[in-house]
């Protein structure tokens, strides 16, 4: 059985990409065979973080200019060599992106009515079909579009694990639980498990932090995380801590392949278990 999951936000910046990224290269190195896929088709950036430039697109596979095999590649050998090197499994990672180009954004922004949402729709239904049966995947992981909009129902729609990132600010949390009574509550009903995910949490790296200071910061987010799983029913995974060294550096590029043992690695890998085991 493959597992689609979704990652998701109200609003942009809470780190959908990066822990995407990871959580498919975690679960290759585990053995298994992942597809990541870029939905956000609104500011598409996974192949930037990837450093490739396909020549085929998510776009014309949903255009029907280009097969399956030309719009999701396996980078596992040629771009991620010491993914295959550190995992020493058959695990491997095919990817698809998003054209980032002005025109390709614009045409999906527009759309032409109802009947074209449905089309794409139906078009994306087919691609994750595709996808697990000609490439045989245990998993896809999908980076969605922030917010409400067409493409990020669209791509919520066929996943059957909902991930939704959050940061600890205001605007933020409000914004999570209207997307949880709205939109969520829909996707619970016909099945699909939905969880929060707490990001950049403030504490690890702030100097001169005390203990006292660090358990008043995890009591903080511990009580946003249950008012809100009273107010909306929602569970949540183990919270991610903000990690400089990831945050601002020119280019995060596959922590828990090049650092295996940093916290953010070792976190993801416990947020993963968590997703597996509640079946």
């Amino acid at each position: 059985m493959t597992h689609c999951i979704a990652i998701h936000s109200y609003k942009g910046g809470t780190g959908k990409t990066t822990i995407a990224a990871n959580a498919a290269a975690l679960l290759v190195m585990m053995g298994k065979r992942v597809a990541i896929l870029d939905l956000d088709v609104y500011a598409p950036s996974l192949h930037n973080y990837f450093k490739i430039n396909p020549k085929k697109w998510i776009n014309d596979f949903l255009d029907n200019n280009a097969d399956i095999d030309e719009a999701i590649v396996d980078l596992t050998d040629t771009h991620l060599p010491q993914l295959r090197e550190k995992s020493h499994s058959e695990g491997r990672l095919f990817t698809g992106f998003s054209n980032p180009s002005r025109d390709a954004i614009f045409k999906f922004e527009m759309g032409n009515g109802t009947d074209y949402w449905k089309k794409q729709f139906r078009k994306l239904v087919f691609l994750r079909e595709q996808i697990i049966t000609k490439l045989d995947t245990d998993f896809i992981i999908i980076d969605t579009s922030p917010g409400i909009r067409h493409w990020s129902i669209n791509a919520l729609s066929i996943a059957d694990k909902l991930i939704l990132t959050m940061k600890m600010d205001d605007l933020d949390i409000e914004g999570t639980k209207k997307l949880l009574f709205e939109i969520y509550t829909t996707f619970v009903r016909f099945g699909a498990i939905s969880y929060i995910l707490l990001n950049r949490v403030s504490g690890y790296c702030i100097p001169g932090t005390t203990m006292d200071s660090g358990m008043e910061k995890n009591q903080d987010h511990r009580m946003v995380l249950e008012e809100l799983h009273k107010e909306t029913g929602a569970n949540s995974l183990t919270p991610l801590p903000c990690y400089c060294d990831i945050q601002f550096s020119p280019r995060e590029f596959l922590t828990v392949i090049n650092n295996p043992t940093h916290p953010f690695s070792l976190k993801l890998k416990n947020i993963i278990n968590e997703m597996i085991n509640n079946q």
